[in-house]
């Protein structure tokens, strides 16, 4: 049978929601209306649809961000991943004092499923669940490539991102600076479970004296934890 006509208002709903979660605070209406290209009015009318379903919310000022009922839904994708996940993200964060996080691949993204940031740093970077990016950039990006085929990669990407995948197929980790956040480095180890979107664990920090090796062994060690309580 031939394919339906996709909906423009459930699309520009979605485009919504994801708009807001890319973004790192507030908007208003009309900054969401200019992004969707779209009249202040059409905006208007699919917030206020959105607000009765508390997907989003809105301040005394009008600033729109996302509603508790986007946690609720968060919290229910690969739901036995994130819970085996966040006790050693929780680990990770306070051990190391660094934002540790668990990414996954989505389409050609890599999006944040769950994130922790350490009790007592004085200062952490943020890493939000939902920000996503493109696979093809950042540590956790490259650590999900290296359980792919390059055939099943995204067109585009740097040119040196064939060799850095390889080689961090040889010595189990990938890092990136500058790439994804200005001034952030990142180190990632590859997260490949049965029956489970190709994934990453990856922490974020803007300077450390430990070195890449020593936190790519502690991530390896998590990883080994999810991977065993996971499949059993």
């Amino acid at each position: 049978m031939p394919h339906a006509p996709a909906s423009q208002t459930l699309s520009r709903g979605i485009r919504i929601l994801e708009v807001l979660a890319d973004a790192r605070g507030a908007l208003t209406i009309d900054e969401i209306a200019g992004r969707l290209d779209v009249h202040r009015s059409i905006a208007y009318r699919l917030l206020r649809t959105l607000e009765d379903h508390r997907l989003v919310g809105r301040d005394a000022a009008g600033a729109v961000t996302l509603g508790p009922r986007m946690a609720a839904l968060a919290a229910g994708v690969a739901h036995d991943l994130q819970a085996e996940a966040l006790p050693e993200l929780t680990a990770i964060a306070n051990e190391l004092g660094m934002t540790c996080f668990l990414a996954v691949l989505d389409g050609d993204d890599c999006i944040t499923l769950a994130s922790v940031e350490p009790r007592h740093a004085i200062a952490s970077v943020a890493q939000r669940p939902g920000a996503r990016h493109p696979v093809t950039v950042g540590a956790p990006g490259k650590a999900i490539l290296t359980q792919l085929s390059p055939a099943e990669w995204p067109e585009g990407g740097p040119a040196s991102l064939r060799s850095e995948v390889g080689a961090a197929r040889e010595q189990g980790f990938t890092t990136s600076h500058d790439e994804v956040i200005p001034t952030v480095r990142s180190i990632a180890v590859p997260l490949a479970l049965r029956g489970h979107r190709p994934a990453a664990i990856a922490v974020v920090h803007v300077a450390t004296d430990l070195d890449d090796a020593t936190i790519a062994r502690r991530l390896r060690e998590s990883a080994a934890v999810i991977r065993s309580a996971l499949e059993g």
